[in-house]
């Protein structure tokens, strides 16, 4: 276990720090929001740090409790919503705008029902065959799981962004191989995954390649949106 803390802590590191790069290279408001998932899959990523030591005895139930229930909100509760939101943003006016909307909503009608299950019901966190497994009555159903990766991964895929719908059809493929080969521990291996992919979005934001005017074409824009503070030289 403190192998797989470890791990999970250095994926938050390394993520963490090429989110804050990608953040760096925003050039309109519109896609801070998509620009942020490698970071916010870094804290992801930490907070299971501290659900393996919980799992472990190496910190207080109290602590290992918020950490868990944080894991679970993000990937249960905040992700189906997070992911349509971010990408609806950076559309052009057109169809695929009007669907993702509908998978925004979708994604947020799953929020709310995962949000409420994780707070009215008690949930359980332990280990199986090496990966930990996250356990709640509500965000377990059938239904709604097939409604989280129509909102989550439907969005990816319908979205005008060429980098966009490979980062989704990557990710489908990677959640019908964990489905099939780890679904007792599906949130912890899939979010895993998703975090580590959220890497190549570094690439296209820093290449300008994420533009809302002009999808799949070079930014026009050279001056980043952010504020000075992440454009230090020598990242």
């Amino acid at each position: 276990m403190c192998f797989s803390a470890t791990a999970s802590f250095v994926a938050s590191g390394v993520i963490g720090t090429i989110g804050l790069a990608t953040l760096r290279h925003v050039r309109e408001p519109q896609t801070l929001l998509f620009a942020a998932v490698p970071l916010l899959f870094a804290v992801h990523q930490l907070c299971e740090g501290f659900v393996w030591l919980g799992l472990d005895g190496r910190i207080g139930k109290i602590a290992f409790d918020h950490v868990a229930f944080l894991f679970m909100m993000y990937a249960q509760g905040i992700l189906p919503l997070l992911m349509p939101l971010a990408v609806v943003l950076m559309e052009p006016v057109g169809w695929r705008r009007r669907a993702i909307l509908i998978l925004t909503c979708i994604g947020a009608v799953v929020c709310v029902w995962d949000v409420a299950g994780l707070i009215a019901w008690p949930s359980r966190t332990f280990i199986q065959c090496h990966s930990i497994a996250y356990r709640n009555p509500l965000t377990g159903n059938f239904l709604i799981s097939c409604l989280y990766i129509l909102a989550t991964c439907g969005a990816l895929l319908l979205s005008t962004h060429r980098v966009v719908r490979w980062y989704g059809l990557l990710n489908v493929i990677g959640l019908t191989i964990v489905e099939i080969v780890r679904e007792f521990a599906f949130a912890s291996v899939w979010c895993f995954y998703a975090a580590i992919l959220s890497v190549m979005l570094y690439w296209q934001f820093h290449r300008g390649r994420i533009d809302v005017e002009m999808p799949n074409s070079l930014s026009p824009r050279l001056r980043p949106f952010l504020l000075p503070w992440l454009r230090w030289r020598g990242f």
